[in-house]
């Protein structure tokens, strides 16, 4: 690992087993699935990944100190297994990109997030933070249906 990236490129591998979980989670879930919730007050499985996928977009921007590329309430418009397993696809992807060029050193570099000065490798930690707590929340899912999840897979 270069030393110039050590920070970045730890977060980068947190952020790959996160994603590796929920990704897996969206591509096996039955659509039926993607309609549960527990009770009318929270997320559907569907609602929390589209959720996780919206987030992508804004933790990896603020942190890349660009425009959110994501204009889409994707909560609201990826509503099917068939729209969000690919929308989820193309977030991690954009996050990848961010994790994959930024250095230490522009992890170091302050930006905006939710009206907060942070590191940017500090929005990148709080991303992973954010994606367990929802994985969480959809393992409890999975869990209450007899599914076992993957990162708890042989």
């Amino acid at each position: 690992m270069a030393q110039d990236s050590a920070v970045t490129t730890s977060l980068k591998g947190l952020h790959g087993i996160t994603a590796s979980s929920i990704m897996s989670t969206a591509e096996s879930l039955s659509e039926e699935m993607y309609a549960y919730r527990p009770t009318v007050e929270v997320r559907t499985a569907g609602q929390l990944l589209a959720h996780i996928a919206n987030a992508q977009y804004a933790f990896c921007s603020s942190a890349a100190g660009e425009d959110n590329p994501n204009q889409a309430n994707l909560e609201e418009t990826a509503t099917t297994k068939a729209d969000i397993v690919p929308a989820l696809q193309s977030a991690l992807a954009y996050c990848e990109t961010v994790y994959d060029t930024m250095t230490d050193a522009q992890g170091a570099e302050t930006r905006s997030f939710f009206g907060q000065e942070m590191a940017a490798s500090g929005i990148l930690a709080f991303n992973s933070a954010h994606n367990y707590e929802h994985y969480g929340n959809l393992v409890t899912y999975m869990r209450m249906n007899g599914i076992v999840p993957p990162s708890s897979q042989q």
